[in-house]
């Protein structure tokens, strides 16, 4: 799986970097090959996905049991590997963290990424939950069906938000950060949350520039206890691998992992794969997330060949990370980029 936070690492926007050289990758699915003395519950040959600290984006990979699940019959490995961070982030985000009840309204940025679809197939398992979503325009077509209310990503989606629900929304959830901190706590309702899961805004263009991170980090809005406790409002931060390698909470991830593909066995849920990439072409399937231009998960495949070179793909960047207008290229070259609707 290809996540957001894989180009932060690229660009060392995380907390302790780790040295070069190294393997990305967070999360995988494939075949066991081999099996440590003690490990029960798994045989060689079991189709598995997994969460890895680093090393996942390769052939073989080798991590501990408690990060393994089994794939059920019907997904697809490449399902499975868009499976584990996103459903695991938003289900954790939405009702370990924000506590997701009936009727409640959800606001979710980049809705129409992996952790946005996820998202919003989660509300849909609980019964009248409004989801607001804010995605690039050109997106909208494909996602409309899966958000309440959409907004375009630039539009003023506060003034937009207030004229549909005066008094805002139960939980806000935030990858952006910047200035979308200030604008997603002015739009929590009394005992509303936020939640921080990300910092694309941190990601800066091909090259890193100091002066973009800096501006994107003071625009971040100073947070006052006082505001919070007069406002009754909740703020939160949840990060998934450090639940999982830092803070050793393999078994409540797994427990959630089963609440979730029972959630998949019965159809209420199913992950989105954008497209599938040699592991050769990981620098375009990067620039396609860094350029917002996936609707789902992006996934490396160690068995596919890369796609020759068409005359309508670019790789180029642009300055700093913004979409380019012209996004017809993206949806021309089927072979390089079969979009799952």
């Amino acid at each position: 799986g290809l996540n957001f936070i894989d180009l932060m690492v690229r660009q060392g926007n995380i907390d302790n970097p780790p040295k070069t050289p190294l393997v990305p990758g967070f999360e995988c699915s494939g075949i066991v090959e081999a099996l440590g003395d003690s490990v029960k519950g798994f045989e060689i040959g079991d189709r598995v996905m997994a969460f890895v600290n680093y090393n996942a984006w390769a052939e073989v990979v080798c991590t501990p049991v408690e990060f393994v699940y089994k794939i059920p019959d019907d997904m697809s490995f490449s399902e499975a590997a868009a499976f584990p961070m996103n459903f695991v982030t938003a289900y954790m985000m939405l009702f370990e963290v924000a506590n997701l009840r009936e009727g409640m309204s959800v606001l979710v940025h980049s809705a129409g990424g992996g952790v946005g679809q996820a998202v919003a197939q989660l509300c849909s398992t609980v019964p009248n939950v409004t989801v607001f979503g804010t995605a690039s325009s050109f997106k909208h077509e494909a996602i409309k069906d899966s958000v309440t209310h959409l907004f375009d990503r630039n539009a003023d989606y506060v003034q937009e938000v207030k004229r549909i629900s005066t008094d805002g929304v139960d939980i806000v959830l935030d990858c952006l950060c910047g200035e979308n901190t200030g604008k997603g706590l002015s739009l929590l309702k009394p005992l509303g949350t936020y939640i921080l899961y990300g910092s694309s805004n941190m990601v800066t263009g091909e090259t890193k520039s100091f002066f973009s991170f800096a501006k994107s980090w003071w625009q971040v809005e100073k947070v006052n206890p006082i505001k919070l406790y007069e406002e009754n409002k909740v703020i939160a931060g949840f990060s998934l691998l450090n639940l999982l390698f830092k803070q050793n909470r393999g078994g409540l991830i797994k427990s959630v992992m089963d609440k979730l593909l029972n959630l998949y066995t019965s159809k209420k849920i199913k992950p989105v794969v954008d497209s599938l990439w040699a592991l050769e072409e990981v620098k375009e399937a990067m620039q396609r997330i860094h350029d917002r231009g996936n609707i789902g998960k992006l996934i490396l495949d160690v068995e596919k060949a890369p796609t020759p070179l068409m005359a309508n793909d670019s790789t180029e960047t642009s300055e700093a990370g913004e979409e380019e207008e012209d996004h017809e290229g993206d949806n021309e070259n089927k072979e390089r980029m079969p979009f799952i609707q």
